[in-house]
């Protein structure tokens, strides 16, 4: 027999793929992690420059923190442990800048409001119910996983999916403020497809510990004291 989706759940999905665009209003969010010095300083001058900047952001920015936030909230959701996952939601700021951390908590609670009556797990539904009564930040990443997770959507999908957003909006914003043609971004992130279908998803997160070091994003910082990367935000 075949197994149909239900209304409800295509519902869901539905909204998870809209607020996961970046073009959906107030949902764009995204660090550029020194993109314009290095445009600047010609570290980002072409399409294969960009890519191998794209790139470094996965090794050195995502897969030290971002992967492995994003890896402990999906082990918490399903040992069903809600004061972990408030305890790593709460304290999520404290690897992010001032800046960061505002735009975090603001875009997270604009996602919260667009999918709260959605959710079917009850954990979910208890991480939400924290977020309403003000128990709980409600961080960006931490409510798209947590939705992510009641929607059946895979750790490994996930990953995948948050990235390529990131990645899309990062690059966009070089149409601005490069020369690049749109027609050499759009294809050079088509080749990202691989690149990400490769990823290591063996996280050993008793092992893995999280770290906010970007060596891309101290550089730059120190190179250039007075530009300070920008957030991308609506």
């Amino acid at each position: 027999m075949v197994k149909h989706t239900t209304h409800t759940k295509l519902r869901s999905l539905s909204r998870f793929l809209q607020i996961l665009d970046g073009t959906f209003p107030s949902g764009i969010f995204v660090h550029s992690f020194g993109l314009e010095p290095h445009i600047i300083k010609q570290n980002v001058k072409d399409i294969t420059t960009l890519k191998i900047y794209l790139k470094n952001l996965i090794t050195d920015q995502y897969d030290n923190m971002e992967f492995i936030y994003i890896k402990k909230v999906y082990d918490a959701l399903m040992a069903n442990k809600l004061p972990l996952i408030k305890k790593m939601d709460n304290n999520y700021g404290c690897y992010l800048t001032y800046e960061y951390t505002k735009l975090s908590i603001n875009i997270g609670s604009n996602y919260y409001t667009q999918i709260k009556n959605h959710p079917t797990k009850q954990i979910v539904k208890e991480y939400f119910s924290l977020i309403e009564n003000k128990e709980s930040l409600g961080n960006e990443i931490i409510v798209l996983s947590a939705y992510a997770f009641d929607l059946d959507i895979t750790l490994e999908d996930f990953i995948v999916m948050w990235t390529k957003k990131n990645l899309i909006n990062i690059a966009a914003t070089t149409l601005k403020i490069s020369r690049i043609k749109p027609s050499e971004v759009q294809q050079m992130l088509f080749e990202f497809d691989e690149i990400l279908e490769n990823l290591d998803f063996s996280f050993d997160i008793k092992k893995d510990k999280i770290t906010n070091f970007n060596p891309l994003f101290e550089e730059i910082i120190f190179a250039h004291k007075n530009l300070e990367p920008k957030m991308f935000a609506t």
